[in-house]
Formats: C-alpha cells, sequence, structure tokens
C-alpha cells in the first residue's frame, strides 16, 4: 500500500496515529499574514487534505 501524498507537502504518521502535512516551501511573510500555515493535522487522510486546501486557498488571497 502507498503511502498518502499531497503535492509540495510532507505527509507525517504520528506516533499517536495522527497525520500531519507540512509544506515543503515556507509561506511568505504575507500569505502567512492571511492565515495560511505551514503545518496541519487531521485525524484522516481526507480532513488532512481539506485541511492543506484551506491553507493553500488562504495563501492564494495574497495580492501579488
Amino acid at each position: 500500500m502507498a503511502e498518502p501524498a499531497i503535492p509540495g507537502w510532507r505527509v507525517i504518521l504520528s506516533d499517536a496515529g495522527r497525520l500531519w502535512a507540512s509544506r515543503a516551501v515556507p509561506f511568505t511573510d504575507a500569505e502567512m499574514g492571511v492565515g495560511a500555515t505551514r503545518t496541519v493535522d487531521a485525524d484522516s487522510f481526507d480532513d488532512l487534505l481539506a485541511e492543506v486546501e484551506r491553507q493553500e486557498a488562504a495563501a492564494g488571497r495574497v495580492d501579488t
């Protein structure tokens, strides 16, 4: 069985069975200023993926 993957994010399973994801390239200060968080956690892979998508959407709100 393949390990779950999220492109651009490193997925980690804790010893307690909780899933974590950390973005490979940190968000910029501006992206973090609008609420993007580099490391997130969840109980299931689907929830983790949804949280990663929320972080990427938050970062996308930054004016370029």
